[in-house]
């Protein structure tokens, strides 16, 4: 793992599939955030490479920089059927910071071994500079996975059910 790049493992004892519908769901992003900053979300569930949904933020949480509360647009940079997605972040700072969040699924045994990760490799020297990032740590990164292993198990109600 490089300085710039941070995962978290952890076994679920379900099916790809189960898992990886949460994440393509933009209120599942938010049902099993752990930083607090994830408030709502409006979209459809993703399905390729180039879907959006808006994110309705509050950096608040977190205590780091007084941003109160922000949309960003959740961009899927890589998006393979219950093995990977990817995304990006689109708000207000143009260009793009260019830090990505991720889950990479494998079958594992008992269930599905996920794997969260945070990379900021790819963001300017400016915000590298700024002591900002990471913005999520690690601990933050396993407990989202088990907030998202809980969602799982119970039976996370899909958006689509709320209406």
């Amino acid at each position: 793992m490089s300085t710039e790049r941070l995962e978290a493992q952890r076994l679920i004892p379900a099916s790809a599939a189960e898992i990886f519908a949460v994440l393509c769901d933009p209120q599942g992003h938010v049902a099993i955030d752990s930083s607090g900053m994830l408030m709502d979300a409006e979209g459809e569930p993703v399905t390729a490479a180039g879907d959006r949904f808006l994110v309705h933020m509050d950096r608040e949480s977190l205590g780091d920089v007084p941003l109160g509360h922000y949309d960003v647009q959740v961009v899927i940079e890589e998006f393979d059927a219950d093995k990977r997605i990817s995304w990006t972040v689109d708000g207000q700072i143009k260009p793009p910071i260019g830090h990505v969040y991720g889950y990479d699924l494998a079958p594992g045994e008992g269930g599905t071994l996920v794997t969260s990760f945070y990379d900021w490799s790819a963001i300017s020297d400016k915000w590298r500079e700024s002591g900002l990032f990471p913005v999520i740590s690690q601990p933050a990164l396993r407990a989202t996975l088990g907030i998202l292993e809980r969602a799982v198990v119970r039976g996370y109600p899909r958006a689509a059910a709320r209406d």
